[in-house]
């Protein structure tokens, strides 16, 4: 079952480290320890460069500067290290709303349902690595693969700014020969242990004999056995129920042009329209979102009855909302434009009154849903009215 999920974990390098060598240029390709200076003060973050000297996350500070004395100690700015996050978030539902959250700086994905859109999963990888990189200016390492504990051992195998897949005729010719430290609930006394009965990598780990591991992990020898074989049925649990389904563009050059605006939104809005129809849902809400240069963020939104899935509609509700927007400040020069559905609900129950032009229309839909599917996102577009 599991081997046909395509699941991935992003992990952001030394995210709060990298969060100030990007924001002050002084600081790059230095040493750089995140923390409490205080003499009870810890590491909360290390750069690449200080972790060459032993120096790691959870250390003494005190303990970090013997290790390194002319690291430089920067204290902890959380609200902006918030502020990158949600834009790192942001890029992940991009792809889909199966993101589980484990930090501000780690998420599993699972792209199960958005290979038809996106392509790969490891094409996803490189385009949600890509679109970190253009919005924040920070690397993250993905591990791709088809469950979450072989998509986070990959992520660690190339580090920093890293892509590893495990595929499934892979699985053991990569786990056998990995230390058993490197297995998630193996600590460093469960790991010494093992060591000393002999046991170093995951395959001896695998093949052991119930006499040797039952006295260590007791009710958990079948699941640790298991693990060390890469077997992990466990789902990407979202952080919350989906409420909206969402497409956004950040543009590399700031658009003034309101026919281009115009034009860059119904693709969002034809791209959300097809998510929409892959989850068989209706939406009765659609809003936009601008961003204009200066960060000022906008929102506008209109409910509509009945439910719709149609990318006629949708398009023709969002580009009202964008003409007012664009009444009130004319001369704005956009960022971020973005098209959301919300109020969602099951489709099969909203078909009652359908008219022949709705029908005709989610025909057409359903023609390049399917060309897409087949051929890539990008195999057919829409023109524009």
């Amino acid at each position: 079952m599991s081997e046909h999920r395509s699941i991935l974990h992003v992990d952001m390098d030394a995210f709060y480290a990298s969060v100030e060598q990007f924001d002050n240029p002084e600081l790059a390709g230095k040493p750089v320890v995140v923390g409490g200076t205080g003499g009870r003060g810890v590491v909360a973050a290390a750069s690449y460069e200080v972790r060459r000297f032993g120096v790691h996350s959870a250390m003494p500070m005190r303990e970090a500067l013997k290790r390194c004395p002319h690291a430089v100690v920067v204290r902890p700015r959380m609200k902006r290290y918030h502020e990158v996050s949600e834009k790192v978030f942001e890029i992940f539902r991009e792809f889909t709303d199966l993101v589980e959250g484990l930090s501000l700086d780690e998420a599993f994905l699972d792209v199960t349902g958005s290979t038809g859109l996106f392509g790969s999963a490891e094409a996803m990888a490189r385009e949600i690595k890509n679109r970190i990189r253009l919005r924040t200016g920070l690397t993250a390492s993905v591990g791709v693969s088809h469950n979450k504990l072989l998509a986070k051992l990959a992520s660690e195998m190339n580090k920093p700014d890293g892509l590893a897949v495990i595929r499934p005729a892979e699985v053991t010719t990569i786990l056998d020969p990995m230390p058993v430290r490197r297995l998630h609930g193996i600590g460093a006394k469960t790991a010494a242990r093992l060591e000393q009965q002999g046991i170093h990598t995951l395959g001896q780990l695998r093949r052991a004999p119930e006499s040797v591991l039952w006295p260590l992990f007791r009710r958990e020898t079948r699941e640790m056995r298991e693990r060390a074989a890469g077997i992990d049925d466990r789902p990407v649990i979202s952080d919350a129920p989906e409420k909206q389904i969402s497409s956004e563009e950040t543009f590399d050059v700031d658009i003034k042009d309101h026919e281009e605006l115009r034009q860059r939104l119904a693709h969002l809005g034809d791209r959300t329209a097809e998510r929409l129809r892959a989850r068989q849902l209706k939406a009765g809400m659609i809003s936009i979102k601008v961003r204009r240069r200066d960060f000022e963020t906008y929102t506008r939104q209109k409910s509509f009855s009945p439910p719709t899935q149609e990318t006629r509609l949708i398009v023709q509700v969002a580009t009202e909302l964008l003409n007012r927007w664009l009444d009130e400040q004319p001369r704005a020069a956009v960022r971020l434009l973005g098209v959301g559905v919300s109020d969602l609900a099951p489709a099969q129950q909203l078909d009652l009154f359908t008219t022949r032009e709705s029908a005709e229309s989610g025909k057409l839909d359903e023609t390049l849903d399917r060309i897409r599917g087949k051929y890539g996102t990008e195999a057919v577009k829409r023109g524009s009215d």
